[in-house]
This record gives structure tokens, C-alpha cells and sequence, in this order.
């Protein structure tokens, strides 16, 4: 005799299965300035933002809109990339003027206290590149970083995963090879 699943189990999983919405993937990312209509998508909402900046600003602050982040902000290059704008693709000149905007303003809300984090191709919901700033956690810290001496020396991970820093005295801690990062940073 076969058994069935009870009523509210199956209802259960069928609202998850097919109800739940699907997060954008960004690896595919379909974001184009030249087909007006690729920017309506959610996951490009970053790019629309970047095209409202003056083009004088080749980096831009926002505070992110998500509730559950309220002390969180953004920093973006006002330049696009290429598909899901990896922060790879972008010269090392470009990487270093982020990195170093990102830098100064979380030293500026945070003071020594602050956190870096871009989450890896799979997790980012938004294709335009963009760093969390925020506080960083009490306790994070993990064995797997190197040291380096500013943010010129900061490499952008090829491999599509995502990257989180901190200053650590005069020097700063970069980990890497992990998806979701922005968890160490204070909601």
C-alpha cells in the first residue's frame, strides 16, 4: 500500500518549490545601456543608480536599501563592466581608486572598527559591482587571509568568489575563496 505524504507537507513543499521567488544570477547578467529595456530587470537597479551619477564621480556611496541592513553602505564604480561586472575585469588603476574610496569612507563611519565585503558572483543579487562598508564584527577573524600594506595591493579575486577586508593595525587582512561575505559586517 503506498503511503502519501501528509496534506500540509505537500502544500508545504509545493509553495516552496514554485512559489519561492528565484534570486537573480548575475553571471548572466543581462544589464545593457544600449537596450533601454535590459535595465528594468531587478538585478540591474545598481546600474540604473550608476547612470544617475554625474560622470565626474568615478566613485559613488549609497546607503543600502534593504531594512535588515540598515548600517550598511554602498560603494560602486560609476563605470559599467562587462556581464556581471566582476571587479576583475576593471584596470588595476580602477580597482585601486575603489578600493581606496571604499577605504576612506568606512574610516570615516567607523573609524578603525570598519569592514569591507563583495560577495561572490553566485550570491551578489545586483549586477553592478558594489562593496558593502560597514562595521566589522567582533570575532570574525579567520586563518585564511593575506596581509597586505594598502589598498593598491588588494587583488581582485578571477574565480568568480568573493572577498571581505579589514585593517589590522597598518596593514590590511584580505580573505578570499568564500561566496557570501557582507555576513561580517554589522547589520
Amino acid at each position: 500500500m503506498k503511503r502519501m505524504a501528509p496534506r500540509g507537507i505537500r502544500l508545504t513543499a509545493f509553495l516552496l518549490l514554485f512559489l519561492t521567488p528565484a534570486s537573480p544570477d548575475v553571471r548572466q547578467c543581462g544589464c545593457d545601456l544600449a537596450r533601454p529595456e535590459t535595465m528594468e530587470a531587478r538585478e540591474c537597479s545598481l546600474c540604473r543608480e550608476a547612470e544617475k551619477q554625474g560622470s565626474d564621480e568615478p566613485v559613488f556611496f549609497l546607503k543600502d536599501i534593504n531594512p535588515r541592513k540598515p548600517n550598511r553602505l554602498l560603494a560602486l564604480p560609476r563605470a559599467h563592466g562587462k556581464m556581471q561586472h566582476s571587479l576583475h575585469l576593471f584596470s588595476p588603476a580602477e580597482q585601486k581608486r575603489i578600493w581606496t574610496a571604499a577605504i576612506a569612507k568606512a574610516r570615516d563611519v567607523w573609524g578603525d572598527d570598519w569592514g569591507l565585503a563583495m560577495n561572490g558572483d553566485e550570491s551578489r543579487t545586483q549586477c553592478h559591482t558594489h562593496i558593502h562598508i560597514g562595521k566589522l564584527l567582533k570575532g570574525i577573524e579567520t586563518a585564511n587571509f593575506a596581509v597586505v600594506t594598502g589598498p593598491e595591493r588588494i587583488t581582485a579575486p578571477t574565480d568568480g568568489s568573493g572577498i571581505w577586508v579589514h585593517p589590522e593595525g597598518a596593514r590590511l587582512h584580505v580573505h578570499m575563496a568564500e561566496q557570501i561575505t557582507e555576513t561580517v559586517l554589522l547589520r
